[in-house]
């Protein structure tokens, strides 16, 4: 993992030694529970897409862990979207 991550910082100027993260971010306001769902798998998925594991739970970090029941170091707690109208 370590020589992928000094491969994606390679030629980028203030990366030193590793890059981990993809630039920018894309800012949406979270408003149904199918919103939430999609934006959770492509989470959950981001790591198989990767190539770095065959299955989302196979990813030690990851809260798909936790939705496949098994053992995690993450701790985290479902809650469900409240449905908002706009006036």
């Amino acid at each position: 993992m370590l020589e992928y991550f000094r491969k994606a910082g390679d030629k980028l100027k203030g990366i030193k030694n590793f890059k981990v993260w993809q630039d920018g971010n894309h800012f949406e306001i979270v408003q149904s529970n199918k919103f939430f769902d999609e934006k959770l798998e492509y989470i959950h998925n981001n790591p198989v897409k990767e190539l770095i594991v065959e299955r989302p739970e196979d990813y030690l970090f990851s809260s798909a862990r936790n939705y496949a029941g098994l053992s995690n170091y993450l701790a985290i707690e479902l809650e469900s979207v409240k449905q908002f109208s706009y006036r």
